[in-house]
């Protein structure tokens, strides 16, 4: 087993964390170049989300064929072949002229960005030791983020000088010198052992597994969260680009440098949760949500980015309690927990373009903003049934 502060331990480390990071920066590339796609291919504010919405589908559906299949035939050889299948994708796009084609390439390439996130924690399971993993999971969740925001900056800063096509060349060729450093630095698997791929009883754990509303409640939270989080995200880029903000691409590539004040509160989560029920710290951040999205309010540049700072910290905050708590009260197969938790994560955020349209289209930024409200609103009240849950007896729990 690879042990904690080894040699081998920072090359695996390193390795997973480059691969994140590009997976990540390719996913969220476009999000930056969202106006200039609407301006460039004469589309709606919805249409030109759909970019980001159908590659976050994608990854989110992949996550349950990965996951099994990576049981069966092994971990090291799937993530590899899907990240080069996202470098040739990536570089692919940098070279189509319609809006339809670049959509059906971003959801092959979603589907492609899939197999990392389904695999590394499992890989790190198999191959470190106890210790190594609790150090190399939360290193690997900060390199989720960096990846997220250093792809929305180099969407904006590439886009802004030489075109959005060109921002997809730029990180095809990025990617694949990431791809590179991976092969070379992940040591392969020593201690896997392969499983017999069973989709029947795949499909019954997933089922158990929403049968427990004490599992479906904390998904909800994931999903209806990241649903608002990210779109928001993207719905504000048109209103920054626009009078009386005037905000370049580049410009709003930065706006995402406030996700870095969720990845240090994510880090410190585990700190806060042992003197904190774990449902009341997601209470705590839907509310640090609710309250980073009304400061948005102020017609004010610096009043706008400090609401995305504090929902950040709120969102990230949530996001890692969430998801430790479906770890932990899965009865059992809890790899298929926590993929189905990742699944109402992503298929959360790919909604969350359309479930807002409406609100944007009534009164614009003020109309997302009530949307989002009604949204974190329900998610509030699922983490406070589930510390109403938490505090029943154990004996009253039986057959929940």
């Amino acid at each position: 087993m690879i042990e904690a502060n080894t040699r081998a331990f920072h090359l695996a480390t390193l390795a997973l964390c480059l691969g994140s990071a590009m997976i990540f920066a390719n996913l969220h590339l476009v999000q930056a170049l969202l106006p200039t796609f609407a301006l460039q291919f004469h589309l709606t504010e919805l249409q030109a989300s759909w970019s980001l919405t159908i590659a976050i589908l994608m990854l989110g559906l992949s996550l349950l064929v990965y996951g099994p299949l990576s049981d069966a035939i092994g971990r090291k050889p799937i993530m590899v072949v899907t990240m080069a299948g996202a470098v040739l994708t990536t570089l692919a796009l940098s070279q189509v002229e319609s809006y339809s084609t670049l959509l059906l390439l971003r959801g092959v390439q979603g589907f492609f960005l899939g197999g990392l996130p389904a695999i590394a924690i499992a890989y790190m399971g198999d191959e470190f030791s106890r210790k190594a993993v609790a150090l190399a999971v939360g290193v690997y969740i900060s390199a989720n983020s960096l990846g997220g925001v250093s792809g929305r900056i180099v969407g904006g800063f590439v886009g802004e000088h030489f075109g959005w096509a060109a921002a997809f060349g730029v990180m095809g060729m990025i990617s694949a010198v990431l791809l590179v450093v991976f092969v070379l630095l992940l040591p392969p698997s020593r201690h896997f052992q392969p499983k017999p791929l069973h989709p029947v009883h795949v499909l019954q754990d997933l089922w158990g597994h929403l049968r427990n509303p004490v599992l479906l409640a904390a998904c909800l939270v994931a999903g209806g969260n990241f649903m608002i989080f990210l779109n928001q995200y993207s719905y504000i880029t048109f209103v920054l680009a626009d009078a009386p903000y005037y905000l370049s691409p580049h410009a709003l590539g930065m706006l995402f440098l406030t996700y870095l004040g969720g990845t240090v509160t994510a880090a410190f989560s585990g700190r806060i949760a042992q003197h904190l029920p774990a449902p009341l710290g997601m209470a705590l951040g839907i509310l640090l949500l609710m309250g980073g999205t009304l400061l948005t309010l102020i017609p004010n540049l610096y009043a706008i980015v400090w609401g995305f700072m504090v929902s950040s910290f709120g969102f990230f905050f949530t996001h890692s309690l969430a998801s430790s708590w479906v770890s932990h009260h899965a009865l059992k197969a809890r790899a298929s927990a926590s993929s189905l938790y990742l699944v109402f994560y992503y298929s959360g955020a790919s909604a969350g373009g359309i479930l807002l349209a409406p609100f944007w289209h009534w009164q614009g930024w003020l109309g997302v903003v009530v949307g989002s409200l009604l949204v974190y609103s329900l998610t509030l009240v699922c983490s406070l049934w589930l510390y109403r849950w938490q505090s029943i007896p154990a004996v009253s729990k039986v057959g929940v």
